[in-house]
C-alpha cells in the first residue's frame, strides 16, 4: 500500500463506522494554546470539544493531522527512526463510544484494511497507578477480539498513561504492536523493548483532565483518542526498515541524491545528511506553509534552526545554501494533494526558505573563519572548549553537529557538556527576562532610554525610514536594545501588538523582536547579525505584510464594537482587545449569552461597513473637541488634553492611538470565529479578516462538504437496509417449493417483490440456493412502474440443456422490453409492468419445453 492508500483506507474505514472526516488543522495552534509551541497530536486541535468548553461538529471524527515534535531535533539524521514533522491517522469520540468499540475498531481496521496477520499483534495494557485502577476491562475485550492472554502485557504510566502536554486531556491507553519475527530479536513481547515487537497504534481513552499541579479531574463525558504514526504503518506495510526507504520519502532522498551526485546507504555521513534533508524539507516546507516565519523566538527559531541545520547537512554534501529550495518543490509535488496549502503557499514558502538559507549563508562564512581559528588553537589540548562551541552556536548559528563534525575530521573532540551549561544558562537567563519588556529588559530598556533623546514615532504614515541608532545594550548571545532618533515601529499598546521588522547598516543588520513601549518614548528589542553601534546611519524597516493585516484587524475591532452596540445596545463597552497580524480579539461588557442569531448579525452589519468603504480618518484634537463629537474611549485609559481620534465613516468615533487602514473596504471579509463568556457580565469575540477570513470559511467549507458526505453516505446504507428487509420479507422457502423436476433440471418462475434490479439479482442467488442442484429460476418483480426479470441457472440446469440467455429472449417481449445474458445468468427490462403475469406464464412454457 502507498502512503496516501494508507491514509485514505484509513479514513474511508471510519467514515463507514459513522464518523466526520475533518481535515487537518494548522502545526500552529489556532487558539494560540499555551501548552504547546506546535500541534504535537492528533486530538490537539480537538482539545476544547475534549474538555466540554465548545460543541463538536460531529460526536464521531476522524482526521489525518500535521503534528511536529522538536525535542530529538539533533537526533534526526543520527538515527533512522527519528523525526520531526509526521502525519498522526487518528479516530475519536467525543462522549460517543468507549473502549468497547475503539478496541473493536482498531482489531478490524488493523486486520481487514491493513492486512495484518492477527497471529503476529500484540497488545500492553495500563497495570494502574495511585488513583487509577489496572485496565481490566481493555484486557478483557481484546481477549473476546481473540487476542490471546499471553500475547497482553501490562505496563506502568511512562507507556500506558497518555497526555497531549503538561496539562489538559488524559487517560490510560492501550497500544498494538506488531511481532516482526525472530530475524529482529528474542521473543518475549512488548515488555522486552526490543526492536522485534514494534508499536503502530496508541488508543487512550481520555477520562481525565490534568491540572498544573498533576491533580486529574474526570471529564464531563468518557471520550476516545487514537493515533496512528502513518510514516510507520508505511514502513510497515512497505516491508522497509526505515521510513525514509518509503514512498513517502524516497523522492526526497531521490533529490538529495541527484542534487550532489551521491547515492544514498554507502556511506552512513551522507545517509545522515540526506535523512536530516529529507526530514527536514518536510518539516520547513509544511511549516511555512502554515505561516510560520523564521525568527529567534518559539516556533519562528524552530523554522530557523530547522532550515539552518538542512543548509549545514546540504554543505557537507556540496549544495550551495540556495539549492535546498528544491526540497520544497519536492514536498509539495508528493503532499500537494493532500495538503492543498503546499501548492497554494509554493512561491511564499520558497521565499521564505531562501532568504534564510542565503541569510545563514552569510553567517556560516563568518562563523568559518571563526571556527578555524577554534580548531587551530584546539589541536594542542584535543578538545574544542564549550566556551568556543557556545560562542558559534549563539553568535553564528552554527549547529553543534557541524562543529563535531569539523573537530572529528581534524581528530579533536567537543566539551558538549560546557556547551550544554552554557545553553542552559542562557535558557536561565531568558526566563528570568521574561517577555514584552518585563523584569531585567524593561529596567535596561528604561535606562537605556535615559540616555538619548525621546524617539519620534513616524510610523502612522511611514514604514522605512533612514535614521540613526542613538543608544544599544548588549543583552548577550545576539540579542540587544536599541533606540532610534526615528522609529517607524508600533510598540505595543492599545491591545495591537508590536511592530516586527529589520534594521540595516553598513556594518551589520537586526531583526525588531520587540518594541517595549516607555510613555512617549520606546526602545527596541533586536536581534542582531554584525554590528551596529551607536551614531551609525540606518534604515528601519516595517514587516509592511504583517502591519497591514494588524491595521486592517484594528480597524475591523472598531467596527465589531459599533456593531455589537447597534445589535445589543449601548450598555456594551469595551473590556479589552488583542490585535494582530494573524487575528483580532474583543473582549466586551454584556449580560447574558448572545442569540446565534444576533451574532450572525453583528457579523452581516460588520461586512456591510466594510462593503461601503468608507473613509477611516486619524486625527489629533484637543480632548473637549473629541468630547463633543461623541468619541468613545475606553474606562480604564487616561487620556490627555490632546487626543488622537479615529472616525471610520459616519458610525464609529473611538479614542486610539494605534494603527488603521485608510479605507473601510481594506479590511476585507470579516470572520466571527467564537464568542463565550471570560467571566461575570464580560464576553469574547475572537474574529479574522481578508485572507484568513477566506481561509476560514474555505476551512468550514471543507468541514461542511465532508459532513454532507458523511450524511448522504449514511443515507445511503440506511437505503440499503431497507432493500435488505424489505427483501427478507421474501418467504424465500415458499417460492421454491413451487420448482418442478424436469429432465435433469428443477424449474421455477415466479413474481417477487423487490425494488430494484440489484435486490432481485440477489434474491434469485438465494431462491436458486434453496431449489437446490440443477435449478432454473426466472423471478420477475414490478419497481417504479417497470418491469424487472432475471433468469439465474446453475451449471447442472446448463448441462441439462437450459440456457438463461435463450429463455429470456423468449419471455422479455411480452413486458415490451429486451434482455440478454449468459447461459448462466440473464436479466431484462420492460416498458409494461401489467403483463408481469403473462411473461412468468411464458416462463413456465418455455422451461418446460424438451430441450434440443
Amino acid at each position: 500500500m502507498t502512503t496516501a492508500e494508507i491514509r485514505e483506507g484509513f479514513l474511508r474505514y471510519f467514515e463507514r463506522e459513522g464518523h466526520l472526516r475533518i481535515p487537518s488543522a494548522s502545526l500552529v495552534p489556532f487558539e494560540d494554546d499555551p501548552s504547546v509551541l506546535l500541534t504535537i497530536a492528533g486530538m490537539q486541535p480537538l482539545k476544547s470539544y475534549f474538555l466540554g468548553q465548545s460543541q463538536p461538529p460531529a460526536p464521531r471524527m476522524t482526521s489525518s493531522q500535521k503534528c511536529f515534535r522538536t525535542l530529538d531535533i539533533d537526533q534526526v539524521g543520527r538515527t533512522a527512526r527519528h523525526l520531526t514533522f509526521f502525519e498522526m491517522l487518528g479516530n475519536f469520540s467525543i462522549g460517543d463510544y468507549f473502549k468497547d468499540d475503539a478496541i473493536r475498531f482498531g482489531f478490524e481496521l488493523s486486520t481487514e484494511v491493513l492486512g495484518f496477520d492477527p497471529e503476529q499483534i500484540w497488545i500492553t495494557v495500563f497495570e494502574g497507578m495511585d488513583g487509577v485502577p489496572a485496565d481490566d476491562e481493555a484486557l478483557e475485550k481484546w481477549v473476546e477480539m481473540g487476542i490471546p492472554r499471553d500475547r497482553i502485557q501490562r505496563l506502568g504510566e511512562a507507556d500506558n498513561f497518555w497526555k497531549a502536554g503538561p496539562t489538559g486531556p488524559c487517560g490510560p491507553n492501550t497500544e498494538l504492536y506488531l511481532d516482526r519475527g525472530p530475524d529482529f530479536g528474542p521473543d518475549g513481547g512488548p515488555v522486552t523493548g526490543t526492536d522485534r515487537f514494534l508499536e503502530f497504534w496508541n488508543l487512550v481513552f481520555m477520562q481525565y483532565d490534568r491540572a498544573e499541579d498533576g491533580t486529574l479531574t474526570t471529564l464531563p463525558a468518557k471520550n476516545i483518542d487514537t493515533g496512528a504514526g502513518l510514516e510507520r504503518l508505511a514502513a510497515i506495510l512497505q516491508d522497509k526498515q526505515t521510513v525514509f526507504e518509503t514512498d513517502g520519502f524516497r523522492p526526497l532522498v531521490a533529490w538529495a541524491e541527484q542534487a550532489s551526485g551521491r547515492a544514498y546507504a554507502t556511506d552512513p555521513r551522507v545517509d545522515r545528511a540526506m535523512r536530516v534533508l529529507a526530514d527536514h524539507g518536510r518539516a520547513m516546507a509544511f511549516l511555512a506553509a502554515d505561516g510560520v516565519r523564521p525568527g529567534n523566538e518559539g516556533r519562528d527559531y524552530i523554522l530557523r534552526r530547522i532550515i539552518r541545520r538542512a543548509v549545514s547537512e546540504g554543505a557537507y554534501l556540496g549544495l550551495e545554501p540556495a539549492r535546498i529550495t528544491g526540497l520544497v518543490d519536492a514536498v509539495a509535488d508528493g503532499y500537494g494533494d493532500a495538503y492543498p496549502e503546499l501548492l497554494s503557499e509554493r512561491s511564499e514558502v520558497i521565499d521564505t526558505v531562501g532568504a534564510e538559507a542565503e541569510q545563514f549563508a552569510r553567517t556560516l562564512e563568518q562563523g568559518t573563519r571563526l571556527l578555524e581559528e577554534v580548531l587551530g588553537r584546539s589541536r594542542g589540548g584535543g578538545v574544542i572548549s564549550g566556551d568556543d562551541a557556545f560562542r558559534l552556536h549563539d553568535t553564528y548559528g552554527f549547529p553543534l553537529d557541524l562543529t563535531r563534525d569539523a573537530a572529528e575530521e581534524h581528530g579533536l573532540a567537543v566539551d558538549e557538556e560546557g556547551f550544554d551549561r552554557l545553553m542552559g544558562d542562557q535558557r536561565d537567563r531568558a526566563r528570568a527576562a521574561g517577555r514584552r519588556g518585563t523584569g531585567v529588559d524593561r529596567q535596561a530598556a528604561e535606562a537605556l532610554a535615559a540616555r538619548s533623546p525621546v524617539a519620534q514615532f513616524v510610523g502612522y504614515d511611514q514604514l522605512e525610514v533612514v535614521t540613526t541608532v542613538t543608544a544599544v545594550q548588549d543583552l548577550g548571545g545576539t540579542e540587544a536594545l536599541a533606540k532610534l532618533a526615528t522609529s517607524p515601529f508600533y510598540a505595543e499598546g492599545g491591545g495591537q501588538v508590536p511592530d516586527h521588522g529589520w534594521i540595516t547598516g553598513n556594518s551589520g543588520t537586526a531583526e525588531v523582536l520587540d518594541v517595549l513601549r516607555l510613555g512617549d518614548d520606546q526602545v527596541l528589542r533586536i536581534a542582531v547579525d554584525g554590528d551596529l553601534p551607536e551614531g551609525a546611519e540606518v534604515t528601519a524597516r516595517v514587516d509592511a505584510a504583517a502591519r497591514h493585516a494588524t491595521q486592517a484587524n484594528h480597524t475591523g475591532t472598531h467596527v465589531l464594537g459599533w456593531a455589537l452596540r447597534a445589535v445589543l445596545g449601548d450598555g456594551v463597552r469595551q473590556a479589552g482587545s488583542y490585535v494582530g497580524p494573524d487575528k483580532l480579539r474583543f473582549d466586551f461588557t454584556h449580560r447574558g449569552r448572545i442569540e446565534p442569531d444576533d451574532l450572525a448579525e453583528i457579523e452581516r452589519r460588520v461586512n456591510d461597513r466594510v462593503a461601503e468603504d468608507s473613509p477611516v480618518l486619524a486625527t489629533v484634537m484637543p480632548r473637549a473637541d473629541a468630547d463633543s463629537l461623541g468619541a468613545i474611549g475606553l474606562f480604564e485609559e487616561k487620556y490627555g488634553e490632546v487626543v488622537r481620534v479615529v472616525q471610520a465613516g459616519e458610525f464609529s468615533t473611538e479614542l486610539c492611538g494605534g494603527c488603521h487602514v485608510t479605507r473601510t473596504g481594506e479590511i476585507g471579509p470579516m470572520v466571527i470565529v467564537s464568542e463565550g463568556s471570560t467571566g461575570a457580565a464580560t464576553r469574547r469575540i475572537e474574529a479574522v479578516t481578508g485572507l484568513a477570513a477566506v481561509k476560514h470559511l474555505r476551512a468550514r467549507e471543507a468541514a461542511l462538504a465532508a459532513e454532507v458526505a458523511q450524511r448522504d453516505e449514511r443515507i445511503h446504507a440506511l437505503e440499503a437496509d431497507l432493500r435488505r428487509a424489505r427483501s427478507g420479507r421474501v418467504d424465500v422457502a415458499s417460492v421454491a417449493a413451487a420448482a418442478e423436476d424436469l429432465g435433469g433440471a428443477r424449474v421455477l418462475a415466479a413474481e417477487v417483490e423487490a425494488a430494484e434490479m440489484d435486490e432481485l439479482l440477489q434474491l434469485t442467488d438465494r431462491v436458486k440456493q434453496a431449489v437446490g442442484p440443477g435449478a432454473a429460476v426466472v423471478l420477475g418483480a414490478v419497481a417504479d412502474g417497470k418491469a424487472l426479470l432475471v433468469a439465474n441457472f446453475d451449471d447442472a440446469a446448463q448441462a441439462a440443456g437450459l440456457s438463461a440467455s435463450d429463455v429470456m429472449r423468449e419471455v422479455a417481449p411480452v413486458v415490451g422490453g429486451g434482455g440478454g445474458g449468459k447461459p448462466g445468468m440473464a436479466r431484462a427490462g420492460g416498458k409494461d409492468p401489467s403483463r408481469m403475469a403473462q411473461a412468468i406464464e411464458r416462463a413456465w412454457g418455455v422451461l418446460r419445453q424438451p430441450a434440443g
